[in-house]
């Protein structure tokens, strides 16, 4: 499910339970279109453009898929080193470090580091890799905590959002080691 979310400022719009917040896989930014992307989107919306629709993939083959991500191989190592990022979130956990407990009101639950590692090896398919290294959870942490940390009354009044507090946990967490693992390509999957 794809669900867009505007900002809680405009008129309308409510915040999502944290409950819900926590179903979202990722929470995905995005921004204003830059002048050429615009200049397109006014181009193809307000004209007579006949879009061309292009059967890319049926049902069964995005099962495979699924089924591929799910297969691919994450070392312990790498597994321990995605959920620091949602165990050093939470404010009960004798190893939080004191300078994230006195910014956050609420920490990730252990759907953040279930996300961090599908979304980890779903990145490395996309990549062509069948293993997951420490880059893959390090370019799906922002997406898939920013939702589910909640800064403190005192963090917003300072401007400190949930990504500041992501960003000082990729400074404090040590990098997970290096895979070993060759960069085995996947077999193709538009037969």
């Amino acid at each position: 499910v794809l669900a867009t979310q505007n900002p809680i400022e405009q008129e309308g719009t409510y915040p999502l339970p944290e409950a819900q917040q926590d179903r979202f896989m990722f929470n995905i930014m995005v921004d204003y279109p830059d002048e050429d992307e615009e200049l397109q989107i006014m181009k193809m919306t307000t004209a007579t453009y006949a879009g061309q629709v292009a059967h890319v993939l049926d049902g069964n083959k995005i099962i495979r898929l699924q089924e591929l991500v799910r297969k691919v191989p994450i070392s312990e190592h790498v597994i321990k080193y995605a959920m620091q990022f949602a165990r050093l979130t939470r404010l009960n956990n004798p190893q939080t470090p004191d300078e994230i407990k006195r910014l956050l009101a609420w920490g990730a639950g252990p759907r953040a580091s279930q996300y961090l590692i599908l979304g980890a090896k779903a990145r490395a398919v996309l990549h062509g890799r069948y293993y997951v290294s420490g880059d893959d959870i390090r370019a799906v942490v922002h997406p898939v905590l920013r939702h589910r940390i909640i800064p403190n009354f005192s963090a917003e009044a300072e401007g400190i959002t949930s990504d500041v507090i992501i960003d000082k946990l990729i400074q404090m967490i040590p990098r997970a080691e290096a895979e070993s693992l060759t960069d085995a390509r996947l077999p193709n999957l538009t037969e």
